[in-house]
């Protein structure tokens, strides 16, 4: 697991971050990693592989499909396109 170091934050910041911490019945260390975590990875977010296999169902894609298209794609290799 990475480790971040934050310099320079406010007095006012910090004492924020401590309020909140104990509000949340949490050291500010584990309260930093649950906002940065609420942030940058919300519950919402698209996930691009979950997408991905949510679109292929709708469409009826099966895995033979997939092994099919990958084995065309290595069968032939890619034309070159025109830039005239």
């Amino acid at each position: 697991m990475a480790a971040v170091t934050i310099r320079n934050l406010s007095d006012e910041a910090h004492r924020a971050l401590k309020v909140r911490a104990a509000q949340h019945n949490r050291s500010p260390e584990a309260e930093m990693r649950a906002i940065l975590e609420a942030v940058l990875c919300p519950e919402g977010r698209l996930r691009l592989g979950i997408a991905l296999s949510e679109m292929s169902r709708k469409f009826g894609l099966t895995n033979a499909d997939v092994e099919t298209l990958e084995q065309l794609r290595e069968a032939r290799p890619a034309e070159l396109m025109p830039f005239e």
